[in-house]
């Protein structure tokens, strides 16, 4: 899905703040609480920038299953273990204290059944009392279809325009093509990310982490108003 755009992800979403969601993450999961050498799993890390910041407190490794966001993270985090795979069926024979799942990665699940099958695999690599965090997608009651949006970014040498329409189908799925004009010194082009993202309920939600034997609870606002589900591992 990010192939084409992977080298410029980070100048279209700039505007986050990374620093301020490490630290409500950090306040969640009772960061000083935990022992100094505390691990930490990145599930859908991306180009590797909360695990940048992680790294400040936790010994971090980072799964992706896009390998051209994953160049970009191996540059930015030199000697950090960052693991190819799928989010829905990865083993990588160890546990970790905190696993996080962040920028709402869990809506490009297409199912219950995969929803089940991702929070099982994060829970299983789950130290004992660990702690898993999950930023979801929008619910159905919280997404505004047929809405269009844009983004601008200006600078000397880029220049990126994205626009989309935000579009629902059978009441279960977002969809909507971004649409990426991407001007630079040498060449302009048009570049489409097609994304279809689960509008899960926290009926959904809260079950997945049940069933996966972890005691959940919800930060409602969370790190950018889309709320955090956060799951406690049994001791």
């Amino acid at each position: 899905m990010y192939r084409d755009t992977a080298r410029y992800y980070d100048k279209i979403y700039g505007h986050k703040d990374y620093i301020a969601e490490v630290e409500k993450i950090y306040d969640l999961v009772g960061e000083k609480s935990l022992p100094k050498d505390a691990s930490l799993l990145d599930v859908a890390c991306g180009t590797g920038k909360h695990l940048l910041h992680f790294s400040d407190r936790f010994r971090v490794e980072g799964l992706d299953l896009c390998p051209e966001l994953l160049s970009v993270a191996r540059e930015r985090l030199p000697g950090v273990a960052l693991h190819e795979a799928d989010m829905t069926d990865f083993d990588l024979g160890r546990t970790f204290e905190v696993i996080t799942c962040l920028f709402s990665a869990i809506g490009h699940l297409e199912t219950n059944e995969q929803l089940d099958a991702a929070i099982s695999r994060m829970a299983a690599h789950l130290a004992p009392g660990g702690t898993l965090v999950v930023e979801p997608w929008l619910s159905p009651e919280e997404y505004t279809p047929n809405t269009v949006h844009s983004l601008l970014i200006e600078e000397p040498d880029l220049r990126i325009a994205r626009i989309n329409t935000s579009l629902i189908e059978e009441g279960r799925w977002s969809v909507f093509a971004l649409h990426h004009l991407i001007g630079t010194p040498t060449e302009t082009k048009h570049i489409v990310e097609e994304h279809r993202l689960t509008l899960f309920t926290e009926e959904e939600l809260r079950g997945a982490f049940e069933r996966a034997d972890l005691a959940v609870t919800i930060d409602r606002e969370g790190l950018i108003g889309r709320g955090l589900y956060v799951g406690r591992a049994p001791k």
